[in-house]
Parts: structure tokens; sequence; C-alpha cells
């Protein structure tokens, strides 16, 4: 089936332009904080990547990224950052996202560099199964108020924590996950009949709100195999209703993730419910084997 949109590298100082303005749509950011074109040209004459997604030639989707460097053992190593994801508020949820970051690991790839990093909110369950679960991203690094004080409409009146994700871009798991003929996603159901337990589960209140249920030192201290971390389904519908109790959620799930990463587990998946009230979990496994 065709897809209602066409994929493109960016190269024309016009076209990133566009891109300001896509971003001031998406993120109602304050004009200080959009990347301007000359800055995302500089980047892209020197090994960074634009991609933009189209519908009926009016750009509607982008994804920007440039070239870094990792400390190893062996000294520093070259990865690509991708630095922004964002795609017109109307057309979320049909797979764009998707199609974006696909394009940007072929372009990678190319480049004959393995790993791309980013960092999301991880209170955020959209982009988690996004990034997570479609991409096969894994995350073991957790990102204090990593972007300080943000005033957009999104980001407003919480720390901005951040999960800091690893996409490594040549392994089986990311190759399968991004194959024509990709695996079936597993539900809540496949990880619980496997015996990994929920640390954290949540109450919900009459209103439909989660409340937190504190996770005990005996179970975060518990070295399981497989363990499952739950967060807000809607998380920002939580924060425009009651600003504390997502403060409350950022402190409690930023305290659980801090003590697990300390400890050697790693996010390896995101599984959701599919009957309403809709539940959100991470997946955790312990030890790098996992990949």
């Amino acid at each position: 089936m065709k897809t209602p949109w066409t994929i493109k590298i960016i190269e024309d100082l016009g076209e990133m332009h566009l891109v300001e303005g896509l971003q001031r749509l998406v993120w109602n950011e304050k004009e200080t904080d959009i990347v301007p074109a000359h800055l995302i040209n500089s980047a892209v004459h020197n090994g960074g990547l634009l991609i933009g997604a189209y519908v009926d030639q009016e750009l509607v989707g982008f994804v920007f990224g440039f070239p870094g460097f990792y400390q190893t053992p062996d000294g520093p190593r070259l990865k690509h950052y991708s630095s922004m994801l964002g795609v017109r508020a109307d057309l979320r949820g049909q797979g764009l996202g998707f199609a974006l970051k696909r394009a940007q690991w072929q372009m990678v790839r190319h480049q004959t560099i393995d790993r791309i990093t980013w960092t999301f909110d991880p209170l955020l369950s959209r982009n988690a199964w996004l990034n997570i679960t479609r991409l096969g991203a894994v995350c073991n690094t957790y990102l204090r108020n990593f972007y300080g004080k943000m005033e957009d409409s999104l980001n407003r009146g919480l720390p901005s924590d951040r999960f800091d994700v690893d996409w490594w871009v040549n392994s089986h798991r990311v190759n399968r996950r991004l194959s024509r003929r990709r695996r079936n996603h597993l539900d809540l159901g496949h990880f619980l009949h496997g015996g990994a337990p929920i640390l954290n589960p949540a109450e919900m209140s009459r209103s439909g709100l989660p409340q937190i249920i504190p996770a005990t030192e005996y179970q975060l201290g518990k070295e399981l195999p497989i363990l499952l971390v739950e967060i807000p389904s809607d998380f920002l519908a939580l924060k425009a209703t009651d600003l504390k109790l997502a403060l409350e959620w950022r402190l409690h799930s930023r305290s659980i993730f801090e003590e697990l990463f300390k400890v050697g587990y790693l996010v390896t998946d995101f599984a959701r419910t599919e009957d309403h009230p809709f539940r959100s979990y991470y997946v955790l496994c312990h030890g790098e084997s996992t990949l």
C-alpha cells in the first residue's frame, strides 16, 4: 500500500526555514528555543542529517541529527546524535515518526556509524512505544533535569528528566524490528506469564488518575532477570489535570530508574494493555546479555 507521505533528505536552506516554522507549530516554544535554519545548515554541511516528510508537497515532519563522540576504553568513538524529531499534531499516531527514524537509520548506516543516541521524556508512553518497542532502542542512562527549566507547553512546571537511549543500528535486535517482516509485539500478558513482577503497580482513583504506591527497598534491591515498571499511560493529560501528582510521578519514577540502572538493569521493551483503563509498563532486564 502506498504511504500518504514522501520522505527525502533536506539540503536546501529555504526548506530549512520551513523546519523552523514546523518547530514552532509542534512544540509551541519561545523564539529563543527554536533551532535556526543557519545552524541546521551548518550541521548538514558537516556530516549532519535533516530528513523531511511531505504530504502534498507540504512539510509535515522532520528528524534532525549530527555527528558526535562517546568515550570507550580505547578512546573516543563516532556516533550520531538525533537532536529533534517532530511531526505535525494531526498526523501523529500514523507511523510517520517511525518512517522518519527508519530513513535516519538507513542513512547513518551508510555513513558507517553504528550507534545513534537521543533523549526523550521517560513518562511519555507514546514516545516510549516508538523508541523502545518499535525502533528497538535500549536505555540504562537517566539524566536529571537535562535541559534545565523549560517553558514550552509540554514541559512547563516539571524537571526536564530524560532517558538517554542507545540505538545500535547494526544489531540483530534493531534490524528485526525495522525489517518488513518484524516480530509481533509482546503485550503485558506475555511478560506476566513469564514471571515478570510489576515493581510499582499503581492504583487508579475514582477520577481515573494513577495513584503511586511506593516500591519498597527490598523490591528494588532484589535481582530479578526481568521486571516491569509502570508509568502513567497519558502523562500529559495527568499533568494538565493534577500538576502536583505529575511531579510526584516524576520523582517516583526517577528514583526507581536511577536505582535499577545503578544495579545493572536495562530498559529493553515497553508493554501496554489494550483495554480501558489503559496501563503502560517499561520492561527491564538484568545485564547487557539481554541485547
